[in-house]
């Protein structure tokens, strides 16, 4: 049995109808095509990893919007919280003081406040198993030596694609990932736009927050890579710098996997 992800059948789609007969018709024609590529099944320990992943992902984009919702409601009184969320943890018990008077509803506000320190308490349980299942893999422990990747990125590219042995070369995994940009050409005219943004957006927005760090402490280093990170930043500036250096380690991680090779770092 072979995967293929549903975007890439589309395009075989005949008469605009979309039924039985026409999705099966679809099929038949997309995975007679050479250059098809399919879906790897997941391992268990890959499904139990990203299971990790998704009910991480989704508390933080509950405690981000449970911070939102407070600091919009404490607006409607008159009170200003910057948008850190430390800001909010640290102002939210004075303003629940009794000796507080701008707040009449301060048990909501309690209620909210427990709510987020819940929130907070299930986020760090879910850190902990991303770091056991860290230590745990030795794939994973190998891509976490690149500057850039730690626990919680490394992780996520094992749950994904395991060893990589779904792509031919780096390149390809980079463009998977929609770390490669769009190109509007013809003829000898090239032109080239944006980044795809196509594949796993969790994935690609784990690699681009670890490169901002590496690309912000790049220029007290002077090693080769940190060199090269630099020469990006000055042609082409500091949001493209961040995009070069994920599209590089995505490239690296496919050749640790794909090799079975340690990370060596750059000399300086």
């Amino acid at each position: 049995m072979r995967l293929i992800a549903p975007q890439l059948v589309k395009p075989y789609l005949k008469h605009g109808a979309k039924n039985d007969a026409n999705d099966a018709a679809a099929i038949c024609e997309a995975v007679s095509r050479p250059s098809m590529r399919f879906v790897p099944q997941k391992t268990v320990d890959q499904q139990d990893m990203q299971c990790i992943h998704r009910v991480r992902s989704r508390l933080i984009g509950c405690r981000t919007q449970l911070s939102n919702q407070i600091r919009g409601l404490l607006s409607e009184y008159g009170i200003t919280i910057p948008k850190h969320l430390s800001q909010v943890r640290k102002a939210l018990p004075q303003l629940t003081d009794e000796t507080e008077e701008r707040l009449r509803v301060k048990s909501v506000f309690r209620t909210l406040y427990e709510e987020l320190c819940s929130l907070e308490d299930r986020i760090a349980d879910m850190e902990a198993r991303v770091k056991q299942a860290f230590h745990n893999d030795a794939l994973c422990q190998g891509i976490g030596e690149v500057e850039g990747i730690g626990p919680v990125t490394a992780t996520a590219v094992v749950a994904a694609i395991s060893n990589g042995s779904t792509f031919d070369n780096g390149r390809q995994l980079a463009a998977w990932l929609g770390l490669v940009p769009r190109q509007h050409s013809s003829g000898e005219k090239q032109k080239l736009l944006g980044i795809t943004k196509r594949g796993d957006p969790y994935l690609r927005t784990l690699l681009i927050h670890g490169a901002r760090s590496v690309v912000f402490r790049c220029g007290s280093k002077t090693d080769a890579r940190s060199q090269w990170i630099s020469d990006k930043t000055k042609k082409l500036g500091v949001m493209k710098a961040c995009v070069a250096v994920p599209n590089k380690n995505a490239r690296i991680v496919w050749a640790l996997l794909a090799r079975n090779e340690p990370y060596r770092r750059a000399a300086a």
